[in-house]
C-alpha cells in the first residue's frame, strides 16, 4: 500500500524546508501521516489482516520518534507540523 507517487511529490513540496529537500523530519512526518491514513481506512474494511497492523503499529511508532526529534530540536517546525496535520500534541 504505498503512495501514488503525484501524492507524494505533493506532500514533499508542501512540507519541505529548500528546493531540493526530500527527507527532511517534516517531510518524512507528512508522507508517513499519509500512509497511516492509508492503512487505517484499509484495516477498517479488512479488520483481521494482522500484517497491516502490524506495519500500521511500525509506521506511528516511527512518526512518534521523528515528532519527539523535531520537537527537541525545531519547536516552530514542530507545532507547524502539529496544527497542519491536525494531529495531537
Amino acid at each position: 500500500m504505498a503512495l501514488k507517487r503525484t501524492s507524494k511529490k505533493k506532500i514533499i513540496t508542501k512540507f519541505q524546508t529548500h528546493k531540493e529537500d526530500t527527507g527532511s523530519p517534516q517531510v518524512q512526518v507528512g508522507i508517513l501521516t499519509k500512509e497511516i491514513d492509508q492503512v487505517t481506512k484499509h484495516l477498517k474494511e479488512h479488520k483481521k489482516d494482522n500484517s497491516a497492523r502490524r506495519g500500521l503499529l511500525a509506521k506511528v511508532a516511527r512518526r512518534r520518534k521523528l515528532l519527539t526529534y523535531l520537537k527537541m530540536n525545531d519547536e516552530k517546525g514542530y507545532n507547524k507540523m502539529i496544527k497542519e496535520l491536525d494531529l495531537e500534541k
